[in-house]
């Protein structure tokens, strides 16, 4: 019973959805693809123009029925494809329960944010006339309901997203900083050793010939080497000779 009505539900909105395009000028799909592509690029829920308590269900169907709209077969604006593109970003997101648990995240840091600000303003101001609406919790429920808090909430949102974008952009940066210069840091480590283990064996590779020289040299050192010219002995017995070093006498 369950399926067929699912099944009904299902031909149904297949049937309004072709009633919808068929109604569907080619100038509102270029007006889409334009604002699909001015939309602020961390907000998924902006790109489906939904509200951030919308259900999965709910993104499903709004997806299914903005990428008919902009789809580079139906639409012949020429930036249809990122338009598209970007929807099933979108779509991608906000299905994904981390990502979505994130950006909800930050939407709750916004609204405390301007729900303090507001308490502050209103307490300062209109205390005593709204004093029992704040307290049972009415007066904010109006206000959350009022296009303005939802324009201030979607621009605090994007101010909130975009801080945050910065910071883990920042990190990422210093990360990469951070793995070069280990790396650095290793290839000139690598390096060192390369030219340490090229000196050893360098080292070691002359060991025998430095050996054969030494031993050349205390087996012949007292020898004249061929074509070495060396000075005369001086002789002791020679009176004719004034360099012959004669005898001392001594008394």
């Amino acid at each position: 019973m369950g399926e067929a009505n699912k099944s009904t539900s299902t031909a149904e909105e297949d049937l309004l959805l072709k009633s919808f395009f068929a109604e569907v000028s080619e100038v509102e799909r270029d007006n889409e693809v334009i604002r699909i592509l001015s939309c602020f690029k961390l907000n998924p829920y902006e790109y489906l123009k939904l509200p951030f308590d919308a259900s999965p269900e709910e993104v499903k169907r709004q997806y299914r029925k903005l990428s008919l709209l902009v789809h580079p077969d139906k639409c012949k604006h020429p930036q249809s494809k990122e338009a598209f593109a970007a929807l099933a970003k979108a779509q991608q997101l906000l299905l994904d329960e981390q990502e979505r648990d994130y950006i909800l995240s930050q939407v709750n840091a916004a609204k405390e944010e301007l729900l303090a600000k507001r308490k502050k303003h209103l307490k300062r101001d209109t205390a005593s006339k709204i004093k029992s609406l704040v307290e049972e919790g009415k007066y904010e429920q109006q206000y959350e309901n009022t296009e303005e808090f939802k324009q201030e909430l979607k621009l605090k949102v994007r101010e909130i997203l975009t801080e945050q974008e910065w910071r883990r952009r920042k990190m990422q940066m210093r990360i990469s900083e951070e793995e070069g210069r280990l790396k650095k840091d290793e290839e000139e480590t690598k390096e060192m050793w390369k030219k340490k283990r090229e000196h050893e064996e360098q080292w070691e590779g002359t060991r025998e010939q430095r050996v054969s020289s030494w031993r050349d040299f205390m087996k012949g050192g007292k020898k004249a080497k061929k074509g070495e010219t060396r000075p005369p002995k001086l002789k002791t017995e020679d009176p004719n000779k004034s360099y012959v070093q004669r005898p001392v006498k001594r008394g």
